[in-house]
């Protein structure tokens, strides 16, 4: 779904190969956690990209065109791409995914993005990097410096728990929807949080260790050869804010 109109696979894929940026959000009933900042993402990566914004009613617009009337639940994209230096808006919809159940493991890897603030469309090598990890036995990239320091994952935020604060790395890095809304819980609750330059090294001496993204949070038990704790009192605060943030309709 391109600018509200059904295309044809051959205009999917050439849209796909250019230049812009996206948002990624799981939709369930037709609502979505942090719609406000899926929004504020694309505006203001458009303003820097393209100097030009898509109002937010293209936006929905092509999300409830990408849904139709029957599709409740699913996770959808929105792309902000540019076809002969004009942008368009792009929705695609997929299955709907949750985020996995028990402690992930993590790869550390020597990879930082460009513009790693802007969710843009070069992802090949965050996804060559994901390949590499799994087929290792990980479930996860864990993107850093060549020192070890830590930005992110390469498909999520990555946070530590250490006895009533919660710690985020202090790197270049996307800060994904859900790792916002949670600042903006803990913030709103009076939470503990900060931000640390993290090492790998520094991981096995938090109470626990988690991703998050717009499937949901999830512990850590396992990065490279080293097991890491998981504490459950300090994890299940972290499920709870995530469980009690809002839902916002489409």
């Amino acid at each position: 779904m391109i600018d509200g109109r059904v295309v044809g696979a051959d205009v999917t894929l050439a849209m796909y190969a250019r230049y812009g940026h996206f948002t990624a959000m799981q939709v369930r009933d037709r609502r979505v956690r942090g719609l406000d900042l899926h929004l504020a993402r694309l505006e203001a990566a458009s303003r820097e990209l393209f100097d030009v914004v898509p109002g937010p009613e293209e936006v929905l617009g092509s999300i409830a065109a990408v849904l139709g009337e029957d599709i409740r639940d699913a996770g959808v994209r929105v792309y902000i791409l540019s076809e002969d230096d004009v942008p368009h808006v792009f929705a695609t919809a997929g299955p709907p995914y949750e985020m996995a159940r028990t402690p992930q493991s993590v790869r550390s890897v020597v990879y930082q993005r460009f513009l790693p603030h802007i969710k843009h469309v070069g992802g090949f090598p965050q996804h060559y990097l994901g390949l590499r990890v799994e087929a290792e036995g990980f479930d996860e990239a864990l993107l850093t410096t060549a020192d070890g320091v830590i930005a992110e994952g390469s498909i999520t935020n990555v946070g530590c728990v250490v006895g009533d604060t919660v710690v985020w790395p202090q790197a270049p890095m996307l800060r994904g929807i859900t790792m916002q809304l949670l600042e903006r819980a803990l913030e709103h609750e009076g939470g503990r949080q900060e931000r640390r330059v993290l090492r790998v090294a520094d991981l096995p001496g938090y109470d626990a260790v988690f991703l998050a993204n717009s499937r949901g949070v999830v512990a850590v038990g396992r990065v490279d050869d080293v097991e890491l704790k998981v504490d459950e009192r300090a994890m299940n605060r972290v499920r709870d804010l995530y469980e009690r943030l809002p839902w916002d309709p489409l």
